[in-house]
């Protein structure tokens, strides 16, 4: 699950973020409604949290510009704005559903199970991946080659998922900090090296052909023998 967090309280939105990571999701941020709107519009979510009040756009006029271009994702609006009519507003704007500040995150981790269940057959949600005899299900946390169970960690999966769902394609070091660990810098450490090899010797070392390889000055791929 891919969410974008539109929120101005840096502390909220690390919260969100930290919560939502914890529970499995990959998790992006924006500060304000015009970065917000660049980032909804330029990438694929599954669901976007926005909250009413933001500097530069506010959270309807996000959704209004959305809307107006087809963009179908999934939005959970926040706001402390909690009266009949401003509810009502939001919705129309094109929100899916409104959740009123102070909230605890168990409810809105639920509204937004709720909000990718109720999508449509043509946006769900992709929740399983398959690359040869390498099977991903988002739902269960479970990870199997030929058949067999491969128990990974939190990081791992994260990455796995990640070259999952770019089968095929090389992904950069760029792509997988920025995605898989949150960072929109260079740590200058060795810390993808070391989760891949830790990640092939789960899915590749007791099988006859390898699905991660390595790209020479490109970065990684995961695909098919």
């Amino acid at each position: 699950m891919r969410v974008l967090i539109i929120e101005d309280d840096a502390q909220l939105a690390a919260y969100l973020g930290k919560a939502l990571r914890e529970v499995g999701a990959t998790v992006d941020h924006a500060a304000d409604g015009r970065e917000g709107l660049l980032l909804a519009a330029g990438n694929d979510y599954d669901v976007l949290v926005v909250d009413r009040m933001l500097p530069s756009l506010d959270g309807l006029a996000v959704l209004r510009t959305l809307r107006a271009s087809d963009d179908k994702t999934p939005v959970l609006i926040l706001s402390a704005l909690g009266e009949v009519d401003d509810r009502v507003e939001g919705l129309r704007a094109g929100g899916d559903d409104y959740l009123v500040k102070p909230f605890a995150f168990s409810e809105l981790h639920a509204r937004i199970e709720a909000l990718l269940r109720r999508a449509s057959p043509g946006d769900q949600p992709q929740t399983h991946f398959k690359v040869g005899d390498l099977e991903l299900d988002l739902l269960t946390r479970e990870v199997t080659r030929a058949s067999k169970k491969i128990s990974l960690q939190p990081r791992e999966f994260r990455l796995l998922e990640y070259l999952m769902r770019h089968a095929g394609q090389v992904v950069t070091r760029t792509m997988l900090l920025e995605h898989v660990w949150d960072y929109h810098f260079d740590p200058q450490t060795n810390v993808i090296d070391v989760h891949i090899s830790r990640l092939r010797g789960k899915i590749d070392r007791d099988f006859d052909q390898p699905l991660v390889h390595t790209v020479r000055g490109a970065g990684y791929v995961l695909r098919e023998p």
